[in-house]
């Protein structure tokens, strides 16, 4: 059944637009009735409508939306729904015109007679080339509607990873920024006018004091320029990672910081866990569910050494082997996954693994966090202490001078 771009009018006379599937723009006009919307255009679906046309103008299906959508399609598979039905259904219900028109462009593909995942492969902006690899060991294994369900929670948990990982800066960050223009503002616009009141009586100030003004005068003469220099350096940084070696020895430089580098471990191990998971339970060959899981690794060295496992396993050895010659990746994923070889589980404690690295990823966090806030606020303390004992500090000496 073909899919109509329609405009219509309701009853309140607001525009709506959308799609309705219809045998005809006839059928379509009587659909629109019956649910009391006025038709003012019908777009006919051409037959001719080049490969591209449904996915090239209208915007892409974000990721957070292409979790959800994962979902409600693996449970209208599960539920014994056909492939293109459940398309339609999904399409329909979707809020987002951008979404609904990719998607009906997809179920016309597969009326056609596609594969899922060549079909899919028509909006790659949408569809991550993982994604459709996923399917497609789905479509080979026979067992599409159980690869849906894996896929949608491997979205899930790796969204919910990357979230956790971006809220657990979010916070200091902007605890650092609050603290650091508060100290900026009491040097540029309170320490002068109060220092203006000690010059009139012309006596010697203090060491503190002299060294707080002389902070003061080169903040209010050259913190724009400074201000300026860490935009400028941010920028240069961000575009200095596009190069991929300079990512590679940034990203080296990470692995090797305390901290940091033990959450940045956890994060790749678990999603390089649970994307294995799911493309070898999907019935995709352990060397391309490797090579597959391997994209998804943000950190370049950790990418890069994993071509040492896809050797090794290319050449028959254990991946357990090929992941404890890379080196990088967490020793207890390794652990997990050799025992996984040895008792023919692999999936199974892969996914173990990759919830293990998740909650060690979310106590190690915490901790930071937790020692990051006080750690501001002292330095901030200090910062205000030292500005208040040099406007103090010329007080005590004139009263001193004002006794003797």
């Amino acid at each position: 059944m073909p899919a109509f771009e329609y405009e219509a009018l309701d009853v309140s006379g607001k525009s709506k637009r959308g799609v309705v599937s219809a045998d005809s723009p006839r059928q379509a006009r009587t659909e629109l009735r019956r649910i009391n919307l006025v038709p003012v255009k019908i777009n006919t679906p051409s037959s001719d409508r080049k490969s591209g046309d449904y996915f090239n103008k209208s915007p892409r299906i974000g990721p957070a939306q292409l979790v959800i959508l994962t979902r409600q399609l693996a449970a209208l598979v599960s539920a014994s729904t056909p492939l293109e039905e459940a398309l339609h259904a999904i399409a329909m219900q979707t809020d987002k015109p951008g979404a609904r028109t990719r998607l009906l462009g997809v179920r016309e593909r597969v009326m056609e007679g596609w594969r899922f995942s060549d079909a899919l492969a028509e909006d790659p902006k949408s569809f991550p080339s993982l994604y459709r690899a996923v399917i497609a060991a789905g479509e080979t294994s026979g067992d599409l509607s159980g690869v849906l369900e894996r896929l949608a929670t491997m979205l899930e948990k790796n969204r919910s990873m990357q979230n956790k990982a971006v809220a657990s800066l979010i916070y200091p960050a902007v605890l650092a920024v609050v603290a650091g223009g508060v100290v900026t503002s009491l040097m540029i616009f309170v320490v002068p006018k109060i220092i203006e009141q000690f010059n009139a009586f012309d006596a010697q100030l203090p060491f503190l004091t002299r060294v707080v003004v002389g902070l003061s005068n080169w903040t209010a003469n050259y913190g724009v320029y400074a201000a300026l220099g860490i935009v400028i350096f941010t920028v240069g940084l961000w575009r200095a990672l596009k190069e991929p070696a300079f990512k590679l020895v940034f990203d080296r430089g990470l692995l090797r910081l305390p901290v940091i580098g033990r959450l940045a471990r956890a994060v790749d191990g678990a999603r390089f866990a649970r994307t294995l998971a799911t493309l070898f339970s999907g019935g995709a060959p352990l060397l391309d569910s490797i090579i597959g899981a391997q994209r998804t690794i943000s950190n370049a060295h950790i990418r890069e050494r994993l071509d040492l496992t896809v050797t090794m396993v290319g050449e028959g050895a254990s991946m357990a082997a090929g992941l404890k010659r890379a080196g990088t990746l967490p020793p207890m994923l390794t652990h997990m996954v050799a025992a996984g070889e040895r008792a023919g589980a692999l999936p199974t404690l892969l996914d173990k693994a990759a919830i293990q690295l998740e909650e060690e990823f979310d106590t190690a966090s915490t901790v930071a966090l937790r020692l990051l806030e006080p750690a501001i606020i002292v330095v901030m303390g200090g910062a205000v202490v030292v500005i208040v004992l040099s406007i103090l500090l010329p007080i005590l000496q004139l009263n001193a001078l004002v006794a003797g």
